[in-house]
C-alpha cells in the first residue's frame, strides 16, 4: 500500500501518458503536460479525456515494461521456462517458474501497477459528474472508466485473491488502515462495474480516431470471463454467446475469425476482426535505458524479451532476420511435442536449433535453452524502432488481451464442454487452421486453448481454473493450496493491516 501513498501524495496528479493500450494514435498520443493538482483539474472535456488516457495507460502492462503480464504468466506455465541469461536473470520470472516465489521475490508491480489504475479510475469517477461536457460523452467516459477498473480488479483478484476493495479516493491518513475484502465482494464489484458500463459503451468504433477503446462487445466478453471464473457458467455462456454469435460467421459485434491464423501475428494487421481487446504499442516513443519504466516506455517489451540472445545470421543464410533479444520464455519440449503436426506450429514456435545445426545461425544459448522460441512475438530487424529511444525498447507489435478464438473456447467451456453449440465453437477454431472435428469435451477444449493461445499468457490461468495445475506443474514445484495465488509483496505488508496469503 506504500505505492498508494505515493499516488495520494501527488494529489492524484495523473500524469498525461503518451500512449494507451488498444487505441489509435490519435487517441493514444496525448502530449505530456506534466502534472496538475487534482483540485484544479477536470474543469472541461479535454482534461477529463486526459484523465481517461491515464486510466487506460495501465492496461498496457500486458506487454509493456520488463515486468509485463504475458512474460510473467508464461514463465509459470508448463509451456515455457523462464530462460534469460542465467538463473538469476529476471528473478521474478525464475521464482515463479520454479515455484520458489515468496513475498520478497515477487515483482511488486504486479500489485502496485493495477492499484495505480484503480486509483486513477476512482479519482476520475468522482470528478466526471461536475465536468462541463455533454451528457453522452460523460456517460461514455464513465463507462470506460468503470470497465477499466473492472479489468484491473479482475487481474488482482485472480493473481492474489485476498485484496483490498477500494472504490473511492483515499485520504492520506486512511491508506495504512485498508483491509482485505472477501473475494466474492471484489467479484461483485467487477460485475457491477461491467453491467453499468455496457449500456453506455459504443457498439462499434471509428477506427481512424478511436481504435482500441472499449466497446460493448469487449465489456460483455470480459463479463462472460468473469462469470466463468466464479463458476457461474450459465451467465458466462449467455454473455459470451452474444459476443461470439454464430460460430465461424461474423458476430453481431462485427467479430470474425481471421481466415489465416498466421495473419494474427502480422505486425501491421492491427485492430483486425478477431481482436476484442488489443494492446497498442509504438516504435516511435522516447523510451531509453535511462527512463525505461518512467512513463515513456510505450514499446512492446515482450518482443525483445523473447528474442534469441546474440542472434547472428551467417553469410548467405536463409534463416529469418531476427533481431537479437534476451532469451526469456523459451518453449518447452512438451509444448513443441503438443504442437507437432498442428498447422499452428510454424506461426507459434521457431526452431532455431535446426538453423544452428545447419550452420546458418550463430547464437548464445540462453539459460534453460531448448532451441525453441516463441515465434508469435519474436522481433525482426525490419521491425526496429524509428523513434528517438533505444531500439530494443521500442517495438511496435500489438498484443491481444482477448480475441475471438479465446471467447469461442471460453463459451464452449461455460457450456460444460458438451452439446451442439459447444461442438460448433470448438470445430470453428479447428476448422480455421484446417483441422478436422474432434468430439467436444472439457479436456478437448483445454487442449485446444493450449494450442491456439500458446504463449499469449492464458495457460497458467487455465490450469489453475480447471484444477489441473497441481498435477501438470508438479515437476516445477507447484504446491496445491498455495501456488494457485501469489504472495502479496512484502513492501505492501509493512506497516499496514494487510495479511499475507496462506502458506507463504
Amino acid at each position: 500500500m506504500k505505492n498508494i501513498n505515493k499516488i495520494m501524495g501527488l494529489g492524484i496528479a495523473l500524469p498525461i501518458l503518451m500512449l494507451m493500450i488498444s487505441c489509435s494514435e490519435d487517441f493514444l498520443e496525448v502530449e505530456p503536460k506534466g502534472t496538475t493538482l487534482e483540485e484544479n483539474y477536470y474543469s472541461n472535456e479535454t482534461e477529463a479525456y486526459s484523465g481517461l488516457v491515464a486510466v487506460y495507460d495501465v492496461i498496457g502492462k500486458q506487454s509493456r515494461g520488463f515486468e509485463n503480464m504475458i512474460a510473467f504468466l508464461n514463465s509459470g506455465s508448463d509451456d515455457h521456462y523462464a530462460g534469460g541469461g542465467s538463473s538469476s536473470d529476471g528473478l521474478q520470472f525464475q521464482v515463479f517458474s520454479n515455484y520458489t516465489i515468496s513475498e520478497s521475490t515477487i515483482g511488486t508491480s504486479y500489485w502496485s501497477d493495477f492499484y495505480q489504475g484503480i486509483f486513477r479510475a476512482n479519482t476520475l469517477l468522482t470528478k466526471l459528474p461536475d465536468v462541463d461536457m455533454s451528457d453522452d460523452t460523460k456517460a461514455r467516459f464513465t463507462a470506460e472508466t468503470k470497465a477499466l477498473r473492472a479489468i484491473y480488479y479482475f487481474e488482482l483478484v485472480r493473481l492474489f485473491k485476498n485484496i483490498p476493495l477500494i472504490t473511492a479516493p483515499l485520504s492520506t491518513d486512511e491508506i495504512y488502515d485498508v483491509t482485505q475484502a472477501d473475494p466474492t465482494e471484489v467479484y461483485a464489484q467487477i460485475e457491477t462495474d461491467l453491467l453499468e458500463a455496457i449500456p453506455d459503451l459504443p457498439v462499434t468504433l471509428d477506427l481512424t480516431n478511436e481504435a482500441g477503446r472499449l466497446t460493448q462487445g469487449a465489456a460483455k466478453a470480459l463479463l462472460g470471463k468473469v462469470y466463468l471464473y466464479q463458476g457461474k457458467n450459465s451467465e458466462a455462456a449467455s454473455q459470451l454467446a452474444e459476443v461470439n454469435g454464430t460460430p465461424g460467421s461474423t458476430s453481431p459485434y462485427g467479430y470474425k475469425l481471421l481466415d489465416n491464423f498466421s495473419d494474427l501475428w502480422d505486425v501491421d494487421n492491427i485492430y483486425n476482426s478477431e481482436s476484442i481487446i488489443e494492446i497498442a504499442h509504438t516504435d516511435k516513443s522516447n523510451a531509453d535505458w535511462g527512463n525505461w519504466g518512467a512513463g515513456d516506455d510505450e514499446g512492446n517489451s515482450l518482443n525483445v524479451m523473447v528474442g534469441p540472445r546474440g542472434y547472428v545470421r551467417t553469410s548467405g543464410s536463409t534463416a529469418p532476420d531476427y533481431a537479437a533479444g534476451w532469451g526469456f520464455n523459451v518453449i518447452t519440449q512438451s509444448l513443441y511435442d503438443a504442437l507437432e503436426g498442428d498447422p499452428r506450429l510454424d506461426a507459434t514456435i521457431e526452431d532455431l536449433q535446426s538453423y544452428v545445426e545447419a550452420g546458418e545461425v550463430e547464437l548464445e544459448e540462453n539459460y534453460q535453452y531448448t532451441g525453441y522460441f516463441l515465434k508469435k512475438f519474436m522481433p525482426l530487424n525490419s521491425d526496429q524502432s524509428t523513434g528517438g529511444g533505444a531500439t530494443e525498447l521500442n517495438y511496435k507489435q500489438h498484443t491481444y488481451m482477448m480475441r475471438l478464438a479465446d471467447t469461442y473456447l471460453l463459451e464452449a467451456e461455460a457450456l460444460g464442454g458438451s452439446g451442439t453449440r459447444a461442438q460448433a465453437l470448438l470445430d470453428a477454431v479447428r476448422a480455421r487452421v484446417g483441422l478436422p472435428s474432434v468430439p467436444v469435451s472439457m479436456d478437448a477444449i483445454l487442449n485446444e486453448r493450449r494450442l491456439e493461445l500458446a504463449g499469449e499468457g492464458h495457460r497458467w490461468y487455465d490450469l489453475v481454473r480447471t484444477g489441473k495445475a497441481a498435477t501438470v506443474l508438479a515437476d516445477r514445484g507447484f504446491v496445491a493450496g498455495k501456488h494457485e495465488i501469489l504472495p502479496i509483496p512484502l513492501t505492501e505488508l509493512e506497516n499496514t493491516l494487510l495479511e499475507q496469503n496462506p502458506n507463504y
